[in-house]
């Protein structure tokens, strides 16, 4: 099985001739500081890029850190990019596929059906950090309409399973509870997202610490971590 079909697709972005998943344990993680052998992770990243291949030349990544920088990119490259500190790309062509690690975090999928793309790593800093907001000015600065975007918030923890203290809780809703507090962050990424204009927002019905023989899970103590990953194919497919 390739590792597209054994992920977690955003079917409605197929009509865009977009590509949006998020990998699962069947084909293993995707870690670069994980516990298993270098040259294992490394020829599973190699299995992806030659999945991708076909629909562009160019694999974005970064090194995350739970920030709110977004990186756009552009067209005049070809390989697989691994950039400095940055949690979100953005790409206003086809052709450069995406990539965020996740365990528990938000993957944020953002789509035009033109083919712009972006997509996020959102933990609770991300989302206290707005960078949804950031991922979407990133393409209505580039003259895509928010009321025209896509937002999907694939598997990653739930309300019920995400407990946070009360500081934590504070930062992200403006209020202090006086005990630690279950909290959702897709739900609150998604509010975000209302508020800049988006049209369209989905997400994912999968809990990475309920599902977690599916999905590795940094709460349920997990080494490992999935990827979410889109595409704009350069030649979108039926």
């Amino acid at each position: 099985m390739s590792i597209v079909e054994a992920s977690e697709q955003v079917e409605h972005f197929r009509q865009f001739g977009i590509r949006a998943f998020t990998t699962t344990r069947d084909v293993g993680s995707f870690a670069l500081r994980g516990d298993e052998p270098a040259h294992v992770v490394t020829e599973r990243w190699s299995r992806l890029r030659d999945e991708l291949r076909s629909g562009g030349p160019r694999l974005a990544t970064a090194n995350q850190v739970h920030g709110d920088r977004v990186l756009v990119h552009h067209d005049c490259w070809s390989g697989w990019l691994r950039a400095d500190d940055a949690d979100g790309h953005a790409s206003t062509t086809r052709g450069t596929a995406l990539a965020v690690t996740v365990a528990d975090c938000v993957p944020v999928f953002i789509a035009h059906p033109s083919g712009a793309t972006s997509l996020l790593h959102s933990g609770w800093k991300g989302t206290a950090a707005r960078i949804i907001e950031h991922g979407i000015r990133a393409l209505v600065d580039r003259g895509f309409a928010a009321s025209e975007l896509y937002v999907h918030t694939g598997p990653s923890i739930c309300g019920k399973c995400y407990e946070v203290s009360p500081d934590v809780y504070e930062r992200l809703t403006g209020t202090k509870p006086d005990r630690p507090t279950p909290v959702d962050l897709r739900g609150l990424i998604l509010d975000h997202a209302r508020a800049t204009g988006v049209g369209h927002v989905s997400t994912s019905s999968s809990c990475t610490r309920c599902n977690n023989d599916r999905f590795y899970s940094h709460r349920a103590g997990d080494t490992g971590r999935q990827l979410g990953v889109m595409i704009a194919d350069e030649r979108p497919f039926a």
